[in-house]
């Protein structure tokens, strides 16, 4: 099956996973110490937003699966256009709890003028959400630039406040499929998110099953072909590599017709939300080695605003 359903695990589980991989992230990259030690404590914030979500603060959408079946069935991500209430009362602390902890971790003046922002109202906490949930990119960086905000750290901290909301929507509407939406992620074989329509931040590899991470809901799924996520090739040009030959358990899947690259590592269980955020981090050299034979994550796909 396309999409991969991954058990919810208790607070105290998802600590000592972390704990555990952060432990071997830092034996194997020391240099990776200060970026571990802001990932903890955004996770933390991740982690307390998600606690507050599972005591009911989730929407109740009207959302059939024979009409979520026929988006899917158009190349359409469930979530893609609704017009979702988000919980803002949970939602908005961690926005200022994750600017705080980025000032701290590096980013900060930058981070302040952001957190300022919000706090004083300059930027309406609802409507910045709004944009993440509705991956806008367009929108936020306006309103980011408009401000003298930087767009990529705005773009971060949205992100991270109401990834646990988007999670939870996820599993709520793809979990638990009817036989039409069953059938529809069967079929589903592109390589953005079929709930959010985000690209993966890598490729999870799990008894040999390739299995595509989303970088905004944690959404796992797979594909029926070896090939390009974004371009689809599976020729010549789309080639898988490991940048360093002692370690053959972490790839980099490059292609040439379109650019893209996407990073593959093998673990032996797929990572819970949020633990995805640490594959990521501790295959940041994989992401150098792209960049620098000049590959790139192409930007977000545009979806109709009314489906």
């Amino acid at each position: 099956m396309p999409y991969v359903p991954i058990p919810a695990l208790s607070r105290a589980k998802l600590t000592e996973l972390a704990e555990t991989r952060w432990r071997r992230v830092r034996e194997a990259r020391p240099d990776l110490e200060p970026a571990l030690a802001l990932q903890k404590r955004l996770l933390g914030h991740v982690l307390d937003a998600a606690v507050v979500l599972d005591g009911g603060r989730l929407p109740r959408l009207s959302l059939p699966g024979k009409y979520l079946a026929a988006k899917l069935g158009r190349g359409v991500p469930a979530l893609a256009g609704e017009p979702i209430p988000l919980p803002v009362a949970a939602l908005a602390p961690p926005l200022l709890q994750c600017c705080e902890a980025l000032a701290a971790g590096g980013a900060g003046e930058a981070a302040e003028h952001i957190r300022s922002a919000i706090a004083d109202g300059a930027i309406d906490a609802a409507s910045l959400l709004t944009a993440s949930l509705q991956r806008d990119q367009a929108a936020l960086r306006t309103a980011a630039v408009h401000r003298g905000l930087s767009p990529d750290l705005l773009w971060l901290v949205a992100e991270l406040a109401v990834s646990p909301f988007v999670h939870a929507l996820q599993r709520l509407l793809l979990g638990g499929a009817t036989a039409d939406l069953d059938a529809a992620l069967d079929r589903w074989d592109r390589g953005y998110c079929p709930a959010c329509g985000s690209w993966p931040a890598v490729a999870e590899v799990v008894h040999g099953h390739r299995t595509l991470r989303c970088s905004f809901c944690a959404g796992a799924w797979e594909l029926t072909t070896y090939a390009c996520i974004y371009c689809g090739d599976a020729g010549e040009k789309f080639v898988t590599a490991a940048p360093n030959e002692e370690r053959k358990d972490r790839r980099v899947e490059v292609c040439s017709a379109c650019g893209g690259y996407l990073k593959t590592i093998d673990l032996p269980e797929l990572s819970a939300f949020p633990l995805l955020s640490i594959s990521d981090i501790e295959t940041t050299d994989l992401d150098v080695a792209a960049m620098e034979h000049g590959y790139r994550r192409p930007a977000l796909k545009a979806f109709a605003k009314k489906m």
